[in-house]
């Protein structure tokens, strides 16, 4: 490995502050750019570093009170690096030391090395393992700086070709072709998040992410398309009108659609997606709390609607809608319920049968459809169409979520009790938009999705929240969001809360305060080793080669129809 030319030495700093480094005359401050990847040679270990913040300096106030005339280019060459200078800030991230072949790190005070021999150790001994450690320590005063490597990037983040791990290419340093990857085993396998205000690309982003779990099969996706922008296709956003391609065209045979609106899906061109309906007898009280502002429900209404539920059954909200005013006063004086907050519950609970997938009664079982196809491995969207309000969306996905929950918790109790390796669930990945509406403060302890970010972990679930509003989330569930992926936010509280319980977090805000609007992005936690902004992967024509999948366009008729109707066969339709 090629060491490049020096670009600063280290002047000062402390491990809870960072780094102080003084660029070298020859390097020019405009070089350098927040989130910037460069590295520190210590004596005996290698500090990999963020850029988070540069400054200038001088050697002298007089220069400042009496700077050369702007025409005076010599004195101003003069200056350059001795009176002036450029300063540039970094916090370590994570440290690694070259080991012998006894797997000993090398200390070069023990054999009186001093800066130059150890780089020269460090380069002869470029194929020898590392050892990776959180950063506890920093390198000594006058320590090189150097632009990361290649070798530098493949040792922190690994490659995607790596046999012994799920890696994903998420995309690249902002001034570098190195791919940066994500552990998908680990990102699976707590809940995650994907933040940034409108406009910078979450959409695009998930079905990166997506794709990724589908083509590395890490895991089985569950995914509520709020804005049908997963399943088949979605616009580009440009001056141009143009399309990509969905999860369902790029996995034909994995990708299984389910929509809540079939007439819109037909007229969008989507082909075999399935229906889905859901019944009044499948809607409990649980789900009103969720959608309590949407129908503007009191509690009083909720209280009342317990005691219907504890009365009539599953069937409470079809016996309520049939009720006469006779009826409900006959009941209130048995039941000790409130007769104008019965009334008002019915009211409003009409609101419900305008919904296209609502049903008072469905003969077939929709949602153990898309329970099914889950247990074969098969990833589902489901679409909603012209069905998108917050009502309509918040409804059916904590209905469909609820049953997926039951379900999931019973297998794994069976497989805790048999230990046995074919009754281990897959592990399930359930993909939310507008998360906050789930998740707030007021709501998370009583929807499903807040019980799943907590607990679900253990019974193999977990969510994918996308979200714009990161300050609207439940801070105990913001705490167990494992990896967290955020384009630009310029709201303060969004950013506290992207940085809830992450140490550092004033280095890494101005980071994130200086990312372009589009195609960037800082990650940081559970997936990835450290904090690192990204050039995030484009989706496009070169992404559809990339990751292998056959565009349903590219397919031959015959295949076609046999996946169709294969899938359909799956599912016993």
């Amino acid at each position: 490995m090629e060491f490049g030319k020096p670009l600063g030495s280290v002047i000062e700093g402390s491990l809870t502050r960072g780094l102080e480094v003084r660029l070298h005359p020859d390097v020019s401050v405009e070089d350098m750019r927040v989130g910037k990847f460069l590295v520190v040679q210590g004596r005996r270990s290698r500090f990999f570093c963020m850029l988070t913040d540069v400054a200038l300096g001088t050697a002298s106030a007089r220069i400042l009170a009496n700077p050369p005339e702007p025409s005076n280019l010599f004195l101003q060459e003069v200056l350059s690096g001795t009176g002036t200078y450029g300063t540039a800030s970094l916090s370590p991230m994570l440290m690694f030391t070259p080991t012998n072949d006894g797997g000993s790190p090398n200390n070069s005070k023990s054999k009186g090395q001093n800066s130059k021999s150890s780089l020269a150790s460090y380069q002869a001994q470029s194929s020898a393992p590392v050892e990776l450690l959180p950063v506890k320590t920093i390198p000594s005063h006058f320590s090189q700086v150097f632009d990361a490597a290649e070798r530098d990037f493949r040792i922190v983040f690994g490659w995607e070709d790596d046999p012994h791990r799920r890696n994903f290419m998420i995309g690249r340093p902002i001034d570098m072709d190195v791919p940066i990857c994500l552990d998908l085993d680990r990102f699976v396998e707590r809940s995650n998040g994907i933040f940034g205000k409108s406009g910078t690309g979450k959409s695009f982003l998930t079905r990166v992410l997506l794709s990724g779990t589908i083509q590395r099969q890490a895991a089985v996706n569950l995914i509520f398309d709020m804005h049908s922008e997963y399943g088949w296709e979605a616009v580009s956003e440009g001056k141009h009108f143009s399309t990509v391609k969905g999860l369902r065209q790029l996995f034909p045979g994995q990708v299984q659609i389910f929509t809540l609106d079939p007439e819109a899906t037909k007229r969008r061109g989507v082909r075999d997606a399935q229906e889905l309906y859901i019944s009044f007898d499948q809607i409990d009280v649980e789900d009103l709390m969720l959608v309590r502002g949407e129908l503007n429900l009191s509690e009083a209404s909720l209280e009342n609607a317990i005691i219907l539920r504890n009365e009539f059954g599953k069937g409470w909200i079809n016996r309520l809608l049939t009720l006469t005013n006779e009826e409900i006063q006959d009941f209130c004086e048995t039941k000790m319920g409130n007769k104008s907050s019965i009334m008002a519950l019915q009211r409003k609970l009409n609101r419900l049968a305008d919904l296209k997938y609502i049903r008072a009664a469905c003969p077939h079982n929709y949602v153990g459809q898309i329970l099914s196809a889950i247990d074969m491995g098969k990833h589902v969207v489901v679409e909603f169409g012209s069905q998108s309000n917050l009502l309509s969306y918040m409804l059916a996905t904590n209905v469909i979520a609820r049953r997926i929950h039951a379900n999931y918790v019973q297998k794994a109790e069976r497989f805790l009790q048999t230990k046995n390796p074919s009754d281990r669930p897959q592990q399930l990945m359930i993909t939310i938009e507008e998360a906050h509406r789930f998740l707030d403060p007021a709501t998370a302890r009583q929807t499903i999705f807040g019980t799943i970010a907590r607990e679900m972990r253990k019974y193999f679930v977990t969510l994918l929240v996308v979200d714009q509003r990161p300050s609207g989330i439940d801070n105990e569930v913001m705490s167990q969001i494992g990896t967290r992926i955020t384009a630009l936010l310029n709201d303060e509280k969004d950013i506290d809360a992207i940085f809830t319980g992450v140490s550092g977090a004033q280095s890494l805000r101005s980071v994130l305060a200086k990312l372009d609007s589009k195609q960037q992005a800082l990650i940081l936690g559970h997936a990835t080793p450290m904090p690192v902004v990204v050039r995030t992967r484009a989706y496009d024509a070169q992404f559809y080669s990339d990751i292998g999948a056959v565009a349903w366009d590219d397919m031959p008729d015959e295949p076609l129809f046999r996946a169709a109707e294969a899938a359909r066969a799956d599912l016993g339709l």
